[in-house]
């Protein structure tokens, strides 16, 4: 039973080809010698250019290690190689103790590898697998250790071992009670033996650069922006790993919850003739025969036309598109849009209601069922539980707005909220309510898109909400305008072009049921939800007004 190690040294530089094994069982024994022979001459060269104890203590010939198919570069071509036991592939995060004793084979990333400090002839890999990692133990021949320690960080690999129980839990892996005492080591892809970022340097919290920087120690940091040219490294991380995991289960509870209340899912073009907005925040495109169009900027023009059609309750997940120049932590090009209409029957509070409900139960959901990533999440990023109500305040426009004078904040009447307003009133909020999650109705109707349905006693008004999440607006909702002479009207007033709308407009003329609907950026949901500090954190592979690639 290995005691090994607390800490791990250095991965050595990769520079040692490795000896290799054919997944042709019957063609091995004709080409062990060639390929021994390669290896042996393969060994001597930066042995001399580069000499040094292993170089010296290496044997002369691979044909002389009687391990010498349990272990190597697998071929150009090959995915496994014939050596490797036809068994089922064990996951990191099930080891436990009562896998003691068990044969298991793991495919993993090599997260480090290192000699032992106490005993020479063992070496140490530490194996990745999304948020899980494990101690293997390797004490084979002098070459198939060499092998070993040629392995570069993050390069993927096939271990074969048994699981054994350890005398001391191990403080640095995830499986602290049992590691992998290895008989069969074969990589599948070398990573480059120089990244451009360390993974480890990537998921580093605060808390650890400085405690490095008080120790005299400081650490390199990887900034925002070489975070997202080197992307796939960084979301390697333990954090990287918990966010997108975390976004899954935001999506899938959207739809869950939706569906179960009779929605229906529905996809609508992105490509379309005009804004479906108003304003200039679109993004322009040459069409066939000489026609221009644009990306779209929410699918609200469609789903409407979809409760036209006689759909009733429709949901989407799909990307929206915005051409603005605001460099912000909370602001995409492209984002994740989590959209619903439904028809109204007494109401618009009924699609508050569905707001209510729906993000009530993700957030149950996500504390329940996600606790381990949100805590991977925290490590790096530390933030405090979202506080919510069961049943979310909600307030009118005027009440913020009253909130907000009487704290000495004053908003241009019949103006929409901006960011500074927002976080104000969160915070007094939380103060006299408890709570981060909020939703602000009747807003003024100068302040909304043009298809927004004016309020019946005061025209001034709207039949609209915004909800708000830790101080920052997530979610716009309303009735819409179900009458087209008004919609005409309302989209003349914004200065959108007839031409562009016209199908949309008519739609409304074969009979259409009241209705309403609201919008939510997936990225910004989880932003705030585990409380990050920017949306590009949130977002796999970010779009903002700088970046285009990767």
């Amino acid at each position: 039973m290995s005691s090994e190690p607390a800490k791990a040294p250095p991965t050595p530089e990769a520079g040692v080809p490795a000896a290799t094994v054919s997944n042709k069982q019957r063609k091995r024994d004709a080409r062990k010698a060639e390929k021994a022979a390669k290896y042996a001459h393969a060994q001597q060269k930066p042995a001399a250019e580069n000499p040094s104890p292993e170089h010296e203590q290496q044997p002369a010939a691979a044909e002389d290690d009687p391990s010498a198919a349990n272990y190597g570069d697998v071929l150009p071509g090959e995915i496994l190689p014939a050596a490797v036991p036809d068994e089922p592939w064990a996951e990191i995060g099930h080891l436990d103790k009562a896998a003691a004793g068990r044969s298991v084979l793991v495919r993993a990333t090599a997260e480090a590898v290192y000699r032992g400090s106490k005993t020479k002839n063992v070496a140490f890999l530490k194996l990745r697998q999304v948020l899980s990692t494990v101690q293997c133990v390797l004490a084979g021949s002098a070459q198939m250790m060499l092998f070993a320690l040629s392995l570069p960080k993050e390069s993927i690999v096939v271990v074969e071992g048994a699981v054994a129980l350890l005398d001391e839990p191990l403080s640095y892996t995830t499986v602290q009670e049992v590691e992998i005492k290895v008989r069969k080591l074969y990589c599948i892809s070398r990573a480059d033996p120089k990244l451009p970022i360390s993974v480890e340097d990537a998921g580093r919290s605060a808390a650890e650069f400085a405690k490095a920087e008080a120790k005299g120690v400081p650490l390199p940091r990887v900034g925002q922006e070489t975070r997202l040219d080197y992307r796939v490294i960084d979301v390697r991380t333990p954090t990287g790993q918990a966010i997108f995991r975390v976004q899954h289960q935001v999506e899938n509870k959207f739809r869950e919850y939706l569906s179960a209340r009779d929605f229906i899912g529905i996809h609508t073009p992105k490509l379309i003739s005009g804004s479906s907005e108003g304003g200039a925040a679109v993004f322009k495109l040459e069409y066939k025969n000489g026609k221009s169009a644009c990306l779209a900027q929410s699918p609200q023009l469609h789903k409407q036309m979809a409760i036209c059609g006689g759909f009733r309750r429709v949901f989407e997940v799909g990307h929206v598109f915005r051409a603005e120049d605001s460099n912000t932590h909370r602001h995409l090009c492209e984002f994740v849009g989590l959209d619903a209409e439904m028809e109204i029957m007494r109401h618009y509070f009924e699609v508050c209601d569905i707001v209510d409900g729906l993000f009530i139960e993700i957030f149950r959901h996500l504390n329940e069922n996600c606790k381990r990533e949100l805590e991977a999440i925290n490590r790096q990023y530390p933030f405090e539980p979202l506080k919510y109500l069961e049943r979310t305040l909600r307030l009118s426009y005027e009440e913020g707005i009253q909130m907000l004078k009487e704290a000495g904040t004053e908003i241009e009447p019949m103006a929409d909220l901006n960011t500074e307003a927002e976080k104000k009133l969160g915070q007094l909020v939380r103060e006299k309510y408890d709570t981060e999650f909020f939703i602000l109705y009747r807003y003024p109707l100068a302040a909304r898109p043009f298809y927004t349905m004016p309020c019946y006693e005061n025209p001034a008004y709207s039949n609209s909400f915004d909800v708000f999440l830790r101080g920052e607006e997530i979610i716009s909702g309303a009735q819409r305008i179900h009458e087209p002479k008004l919609l005409a009207k309302r989209a003349a007033e914004h200065g959108i072009g007839m031409s562009s709308i016209k199908s949309y407009i008519d739609s409304f003329s074969y009979g259409t049921p009241p209705h309403g609907g609201f919008g939510v950026g997936l990225e910004r949901v989880v932003m705030l939800f585990c409380g990050l500090h920017n949306v590009r954190l949130a977002s796999l592979f970010p779009r903002d007004p700088q970046r285009l690639s990767p």
